[in-house]
């Protein structure tokens, strides 16, 4: 999806045809006064329905079946919209899986009488193709053509990845939180939180339903928001304004003839936002209640000057009441790291993130993104090569990016192996001095120190604690994927011995261009820590990055047929003993 409020991307080829993503779809929508509340502003209900029809269009159009929606990305509402302003909304496939898709949906506010546009809203959903009469439906591959769609493709495969294990993730996070959070504060004149609870019934009806019978998705997501609406309002006896929606995630479908139980509660009040939890139940007759749907809204109630303010305090329930009032701080704690690692932009991020449990997923998460966002660039500048080994350089915001590119005869998966391991650099890359392992996060992710000698006689060596996250081939074609950036650990400060470096933006890919040959290529952006080592190769001064780069194809020919296998830590063993292979000088090589 594109990031800014403009029309989407646009490119014309030499016979002069403009490209259109095929599975683009628009709609445009004047909000009339049946759309808004009372206060003249479209209801976020109406806006999740438009959204998830333009977005079920799109699906459909690249499926070619009838798609339901399987889930929508956590959501953030930038702006309110008020009666009179257009609404613009587009959608177009990511990414298509097995039988699911990834659909980017951008939502842009149009005022006609100044010809402004701006951002309100982008959400990632999944739809699923229904099964048919011949059986389950394989969907076809999304062909990425501009460098937009290119991106969005490669972090599409990271996102799905987030979304699969998105409710262990929250599980594993709340029960690490919960633990922590201590006894319930008591406040002077805290609002009960019964005093919030609401529970509506709807009948699902023709107009209800899509057209597979099916109740509406969109429509589901307006009740939900409209008795969270009432809920936030019993607290602070204002209008409130819905910020964010926590990951929306269906749980089966219901149909016309349903009845749909609507609960929702204000688990937790901040100083200026507050959590409803509510959830939809759909029964039949005298069948159970069916578990729908549940999710977390996030409000505020806003000033004349458009600012938040300050709320009551919520007096949980007890037992329950007082467990969904802890996991409201701790969804809160995640949701700010969330925001800080992954909404900002790559330039905006700290070099140095703290890294903890609560964190980890999302840091991940960033650091993999971070690298495929620059492996999407196609505006490199060759600045030098030697026996086809190639230095690239581009600039960007006063930023310097660098790549080197190279094809050796290994396998993939070895090579991918191989590079993993940052402690086995050292015997090919003379910039690492010493590397050890902090800490193995999980099979993917592990905290490496490294230190590296000093870039002239007067300074002290580098020490950099770096973050490794790998990531395995989504499917045929993508990459393997070494993502390094820098983190803090507490239990790691600074050394005397050593200047703390730090990189924001670092890695390989390397992808298999057939069974015997395979395309290696690191990025690099650029750090002052990192600046010295390369700016004399960046100069055209020297090749020492063609030196570091054979000897690492000396040192992944010499293991190529060591058999990899990993131990109860994670880290691969290898059954041979690894060959050392110090990076030469250009006059030796």
């Amino acid at each position: 999806m594109m990031l800014n409020g403009k029309d989407t991307e646009r490119w014309q080829s030499d016979a002069g045809e403009v490209y259109r993503n095929p599975t683009e779809v628009k709609m445009s929508q004047i909000v009339m006064p049946c759309h808004a509340n009372h206060r003249g502003e479209l209801s976020v209900g109406q806006l999740l329905k438009w959204m998830d029809s333009t977005a079920c269009l799109s699906a459909e159009r690249h499926a070619g079946c009838s798609c339901i929606t399987a889930s929508v990305d956590d959501i953030h509402f930038e702006h309110t919209i008020s009666v009179g302003k257009v609404v613009n909304i587009i959608a177009k496939v990511n990414r298509a899986f097995t039988s699911s898709m990834e659909v980017g949906i951008l939502v842009t506010c149009e005022d006609l009488y100044t010809d402004r546009q701006w951002n309100v809203s982008q959400a990632f959903a999944t739809f699923v193709a229904r099964r048919t009469e011949a059986g389950k439906v394989q969907l076809k591959q999304v062909i990425p053509h501009t460098q937009m769609e290119q991106m969005e493709y490669s972090l599409a495969a990271e996102r799905r990845r987030m979304r699969l294990i998105h409710a262990e993730i929250i599980t594993d996070l709340l029960s690490s939180s919960t633990a922590q959070l201590g006894q319930c504060q008591e406040y002077e004149d805290a609002v009960p939180a019964e005093k919030t609870r609401v529970e509506s019934v709807e009948l699902v009806l023709p107009p209800h339903a899509n057209h597979q019978v099916s109740t509406f998705g969109g429509q589901i997501m307006a009740w939900m928001e409209n008795v969270a609406t009432i809920a936030a309002c019993r607290l602070c006896n204002a209008h409130p304004t819905l910020r964010t929606i926590d990951m929306f995630h269906f749980r089966g479908p219901s149909h016309i003839g349903d009845r749909l139980v609507l609960k929702a509660i204000v688990n937790n009040a901040f100083k200026h936002s507050m959590e409803v939890g509510v959830c939809a139940e759909a029964y039949h007759g005298a069948e159970p209640l069916r578990h729908i749907n549940s999710a977390f809204m996030t409000f505020e109630v806003l000033n004349s000057d458009q600012k938040p303010q300050t709320l009551p305090r919520i007096q949980p329930e007890p037992v329950d009441g007082i467990r969904r009032y802890k996991e409201a701080i701790a969804r809160k704690k995640i949701r700010l790291d969330r925001k800080y690692i992954i909404s900002c932009k790559q330039n905006e991020v700290p070099l140095s993130v703290p890294w903890d449990l609560s964190n980890q997923i999302y840091l991940s998460y960033n650091n993999v993104s971070a690298l495929k966002l620059m492996d999407a660039r196609n505006s490199w500048v060759l600045t030098s090569e030697k026996n086809k080994v190639r230095l690239y350089t581009q600039e960007e915001n006063q930023k310097l990016l660098f790549k080197v590119e190279m094809h050796v005869s290994v396998p993939a998966a070895q090579t991918f192996h191989l590079l993993s391991d940052l402690t086995k650099r050292k015997q090919w890359d003379h910039h690492y001095e010493a590397c050890e392992v902090i800490m193995q996060a999980d099979e993917d992710d592990t905290i490496y120190r490294v230190t590296t000698p000093s870039a002239s006689k007067r300074d002290k060596g580098m020490e950099f604690i770096l973050l490794a996250s790998r990531r395995k081939p989504c499917d045929s074609g993508d990459p393997y994927l070494i993502a390094l950036r820098s983190v803090t650990l507490p239990t790691h400060p600074p050394t005397e011995n050593y200047t703390r470096g730090e990189v924001l933006c670092a890695g390989f890919t390397i992808l298999e261009e057939c069974s015997f040959i395979t395309k290696i290529t690191y990025y690099n952006q650029a750090t002052p820590g990192v600046l010295p080592y390369i700016s004399t190769d960046i100069a055209g001064l020297s090749s020492s990055f063609y030196s570091a780069f054979a000897a690492c194809s000396l040192y992944l020919e010499a293991n190529k047929h060591c058999l990899t296998v990993p131990s109860s830590f994670g880290q691969q063993q290898e059954s041979c003993n690894s060959t050392t292979f110090t990076a030469l000088d250009d006059q030796q090589l």
